[in-house]
């Protein structure tokens, strides 16, 4: 675990309840990429706002979000076609 994570583990962990409810917010989101702003007012409860970043940051390192300066965006993609498809796939 990167020592950012277990630094802020120590301070503020979030449940694993709350982690699942961040993470639903962003797979159904309706646009492409949400704010951190919009993050916050889309939960259907109140979050610390460092326990939403130690969430971003997990989701990020386990590769289902992208953070950039537009904001974040889910990426995960769970299908079976798909990672079939890459994995037969060919590099240009």
């Amino acid at each position: 675990m990167p020592v950012s994570i277990q630094k802020k583990k120590l301070e503020h962990s979030p449940t694993l309840n709350t982690v699942m409810m961040v993470e639903d917010v962003l797979k159904n989101m309706e646009d492409s990429v949400m704010s951190v702003a919009d993050l916050k007012r889309k939960l259907p409860r109140q979050v610390n706002h460092n326990k939403i970043m130690v969430i971003l940051e997990y989701l990020e390192q386990s590769n289902k979000i992208v953070v950039s300066l537009k904001g974040i965006t889910w990426i995960h993609n769970p299908s079976p076609k798909l990672k079939k498809a890459i994995s037969q796939g060919f590099e240009l």
